[in-house]
Formats: C-alpha cells, sequence, structure tokens
C-alpha cells in the first residue's frame, strides 16, 4: 500500500503555491496558469485560511457574473480544508476525495504543510502499481525471470 509520503516523493515538482486572501482571483488564476495547477491554498501569516480552485472561479465568479480583478479570493474560496498526513495511504486519500468531491488534499506533518496531492497523482500512482502487477503477474505465468 503506497502511502502520501511516497507519493509527494515520485512528484517532480514538490512546491505547494500559496496566495494571500486579500489578492485578487484574477492573480490567482494566473498562478494557476503559470504552474499549470488547479489549486492554491489560501495563506493568511503562516496559517492556512483557506483553499481555491478553479472550480471555484467558474462557479463563484464566472456564473455570479463578479469580476475576476476587482473579488478578493477570501470571497470564493473554501474555508473549511480537509488534508492528509504522510502516512496514510492511498486508498484513504482516494476515499476522502471521492466522497467529499474534492481533487486536491494538503499534505499536513506537525501541522507544517509539506506538499499537495491531486487526483491526478494519486491515479498515477494506481497505474504505475497497476501496471507493475501485471507485469509480475507475466513473468509469473512465462516463467520468465
Amino acid at each position: 500500500m503506497t502511502s502520501v509520503a511516497q507519493v509527494l516523493k515520485s512528484k517532480q515538482d514538490q512546491t505547494v503555491y500559496t496566495i494571500t486572501a486579500s489578492d485578487s482571483v484574477y492573480n490567482a488564476l494566473k498562478l494557476m496558469a503559470d504552474k499549470q495547477i488547479g489549486a492554491l491554498l489560501v495563506t493568511e501569516g503562516d496559517a492556512i485560511a483557506g483553499i481555491v480552485t478553479e472550480r471555484d472561479y467558474a462557479r463563484k465568479v464566472v456564473l455570479m457574473d463578479r469580476s475576476s480583478k476587482s473579488t478578493p479570493v477570501r470571497d470564493i474560496m473554501s474555508k473549511a480544508v480537509r488534508f492528509v498526513r504522510p502516512e496514510q495511504t492511498t486508498d484513504e486519500c482516494m476515499a476522502l476525495m471521492t466522497e467529499r468531491r474534492m481533487r486536491h488534499l494538503p499534505v499536513l506533518d506537525h501541522d507544517k504543510l509539506i506538499g499537495m496531492v491531486s487526483i491526478g497523482d494519486l491515479v498515477k500512482n494506481i497505474i504505475a502499481e497497476q501496471q507493475f502487477t501485471i507485469q509480475q503477474l507475466e513473468h509469473y505465468i512465462t516463467g520468465a525471470g
């Protein structure tokens, strides 16, 4: 069973991008586009204040006819941030993401932010695990190796 810590180690870019609650939604979208990511953690000082996603933008700015340049992130962010710990399994993450309909989970270790896992990270890991199992079964069946 793969842990969140193992998934984080396998990621090429382990940077967690953040934005302040007072920044504009436009700046948040620009950062997400520049980094090719779908979510940012929102901070106030050293504390996590929320999370803002592309989905928040679509539902709370575009559909409500707001201006992204004049709307602060705090007006559209989700304040209740679910998170996981490094020792948790990918299965636990997938269950939480499925149940809560989320695509991103911050990873905290002793209340310190150490990373972020996305649904894409988890799917990539599951595919790699399945490919390994298939190879092992093929070697067993053919008697090779």
